[in-house]
């Protein structure tokens, strides 16, 4: 039974009473989504069993409990947003740690009004950094998800190293900036270092891009520690923003030498695939699963406040799914152990060289 104190009941009846509850009663004003993962206790978390998003809606029908649903979406929002770690760019430009990828999206593997809501919700969950590129194919679809609301997003797209020769940068931002219905990107990324060999150059062109209003800032995306010397070697080269890579608890090769070279130079890096890749094998890891059994929230959660635990890096998990993005965003306000992270690190050590 439940008693005074409000402590938690079990079982699908007791889950809704207590939900409704919660969300409706005195402790209102208390971090809502955080108490829906954690519910304050985490010595209930071993015999505790959480409702499913889908269990959960089926309740909400067999109660007409929309209401409560739709306070459990705004409770999301109102964690998500208010307790979100930040990262700085070096010219004082301060974004979400977390955002959204979308090589996959806009392609017709789900509904695209159901993907759109996705990344809306992400949006309004504090992911609001939003990345795309012109060979994705996704820049119209975001353009139409973001529709109304472009002055909460921060926007990146990336230039294919095909098009750098002549006025081809230029002409490729120009195309991107109608897909996107935007009159500037936030960040633009050279894609690739290959075939580039005239960095010079490449960096006057996204200095006239930024003089111009059509760019906020640029950076660069897959460079090496050699790549990123070249380009640092040149006029106006330091200014570069980031450096886009992969990485995740699953893939840290980046942290023998990139990493630590972007550090020094205050440099924040953005790192796609976070939850491994295609497939998301490594949301599957039996460490992962643990720590966010222990944590009462996801496997994604974990590796993602994994990668964004020094400030330093900005994750973008692509999601066309409103259950997966309300799980990634736990991330923003989970804090990982000093025991959990050597158990995860322990679990996928540095490759070796």
């Amino acid at each position: 039974m439940c008693g005074a104190t409000r402590d938690v009941c079990f079982g699908p009846i007791a889950d809704m009473y207590n939900l409704v509850d919660h969300l409706t009663g005195a402790n209102k004003q208390r971090r809502l989504t955080h108490d829906w993962y954690h519910w304050s206790d985490r010595r209930r978390v071993s015999t505790m069993r959480l409702l499913s998003r889908r269990e959960f809606s089926g309740l909400c029908a067999a109660f007409g409990s929309s209401t409560a649903a739709s306070a459990l979406d705004a409770a999301s929002s109102t964690t998500s947003t208010a307790a979100g770690r930040t990262v700085k760019f070096r010219d004082g430009t301060v974004v979400s740690a977390l955002g959204q990828g979308s090589a996959g999206l806009g392609k017709g593997k789900r509904p695209q009004p159901a993907e759109e809501e996705a990344l809306r919700t992400g949006v309004s969950l504090g992911m609001t950094v939003i990345d795309t590129a012109e060979i994705y194919g996704s820049e119209g679809f975001i353009g139409r998800a973001i529709a109304g609301q472009r002055d909460r997003v921060f926007l990146v797209s990336k230039v294919s190293p095909d098009h750098v020769a002549g006025n081809g940068i230029a002409r490729a931002c120009e195309a991107s900036l109608k897909r996107l219905g935007t009159d500037h990107l936030d960040l633009y990324l050279l894609h690739w270092p290959t075939r580039v060999t005239n960095f010079s150059r490449v960096v006057a062109v996204f200095e006239k891009l930024r003089s111009a209003g059509k760019i906020r800032a640029w950076g660069v995306s897959n460079f090496k520690v050699g790549d990123m010397e070249n380009l640092f070697r040149v006029r106006q080269g330091d200014r570069c923003a980031t450096n886009q890579l992969p990485y995740s608890i699953g893939d840290r090769g980046i942290e023998r030498d990139l990493l630590p070279w972007c550090e020094r130079h205050s440099m924040p890096v953005m790192a796609y695939s976070p939850l491994g890749g295609p497939g998301a094998k490594l949301l599957r890891d039996p460490t992962l699963v643990r720590i966010g059994a222990a944590h009462a929230c996801s496997a994604a959660a974990v590796a993602l406040a994994w990668t964004i635990r020094n400030g330093n890096v900005i994750a973008i998990p692509e999601s066309g799914s409103v259950e997966h993005v309300k799980e990634n965003a736990v991330a923003l306000s989970l804090t990982l152990t000093p025991q959990d992270i050597q158990a995860l690190e322990a679990a996928h050590p540095l490759p070796k060289r």
